[in-house]
């Protein structure tokens, strides 16, 4: 009985010491990150130098970083392969300042980030992973994903450039919704051999991945979200509540293209949860229609005069063509 009062009793000094000792741990951590990534880029700093002698380079020609890192393996071990060296050396062709990103980003984060060639895509890239805190996984899978692209296809030059500088922001209900969203991850087939009960399934079965797609500030309210107006019954595929514009977003999944009653549907739950689910302090709810295809005219014609969060966004369910997207942004750039 006294070992347990007594352990009561430090309890708060070890909950203090516990705390100090992580603290301390983690400064250490990014410490030693921000050390080592500084030294890459000087040593990236130093190759780029070494080459740019012409007569150096000619000596060495394209075996040079193969000699290098075979020499530097035998007086200082791991870390300085040819890739490895490579990476150093194109992290300080990307970065004039290696301080921009040292002290924020992990050496793996950076490595990726050197694979895009274009500044405004990298500096988008580059704001998410600090500000949202993406390990290195996700980093990869939004590149993979055309995150940039394809958020940069539905602005204007001046949206693009803010993009780019400033990461995503939320604003407004447009802030939030992409044009298109890719769902590869959930493993169904390009053909129509898949139900819309089957989508549903998949989303839930992969939801972290699915929120991961959606963007920051979801979180899942419930599935197949039931509705009773005038003693009908009514469900709602997907049901999410946003934590920044602070208001349910409602999601409707149609395998095939969109018709206009799916619109019209869409309309009455909005005015639904309007009245009868959202908070005083609620904004008004946001109505997302998930479509295989899009007729952009039926979809004009349908939703005018409507609320104006009221959107249909195509899905896809394979890597979006990067090329093409990368195209199209090119052209708006250079408007």
């Amino acid at each position: 009985m006294n070992n347990i009062n007594k352990s009561d009793e430090l309890m708060p000094l070890i909950e203090e010491i516990t705390k100090t000792v992580s603290e301390a741990k983690n400064d250490l951590a990014t410490k030693v990150n921000k050390v080592i990534t500084e030294t890459y880029w000087t040593i990236g700093k130093y190759i780029v130098e070494f080459e740019q002698d012409g007569q150096i380079k000619a000596k060495y020609g394209t075996n040079m970083l193969t000699s290098l890192s075979q020499q530097l393996t035998l007086r200082l071990g791991k870390g300085y392969s040819r890739p490895n060296l490579n990476n150093m050396r194109k992290f300080y062709i990307c970065y004039e300042n290696c301080q921009t990103v040292s002290d924020k980003l992990s050496w793996s984060h950076i490595c990726e980030l050197i694979k895009i060639d274009d500044d405004l895509e990298r500096s988008f890239y580059e704001k998410e992973c600090y500000k949202e805190k993406w390990d290195v996984r996700t980093l990869r899978r939004q590149m993979e994903s055309a995150l940039f692209l394809r958020l940069a296809v539905s602005r204007d030059k001046e949206g693009i450039i803010a993009l780019a500088q400033n990461g995503i922001t939320f604003q407004t209900p447009e802030d939030v919704i992409k044009d298109t969203y890719t769902l590869e991850f959930l493993g169904l087939p390009e053909q129509n051999r898949y139900s819309e009960e089957d989508l549903e399934q998949k989303i839930i079965d992969n939801l972290q991945k699915f929120l991961l797609e959606l963007g920051k500030g979801f979180t899942f309210v419930g599935r197949q979200y039931p509705l009773i107006i005038n003693n009908i019954h009514y469900h709602v595929d997907l049901v999410f509540y946003h934590r920044i514009l602070k208001c349910f977003v409602l999601i409707d999944l149609k395998r095939n293209s969109v018709q206009h009653a799916d619109i019209g549907q869409m309309n009455m739950y909005m005015g639904y949860f309007a009245k009868e689910e959202s908070m005083p302090d609620d904004n008004p709810p946001i109505g997302i229609i998930f479509s295989r295809n899009k007729d952009e005219l039926l979809v004009e014609y349908a939703t005018y005069g409507m609320d104006t969060n009221l959107f249909v966004s195509k899905y896809e369910l394979y890597l979006p063509d990067r090329k093409e997207l990368e195209k199209l942004v090119n052209n708006i750039l250079d408007e």
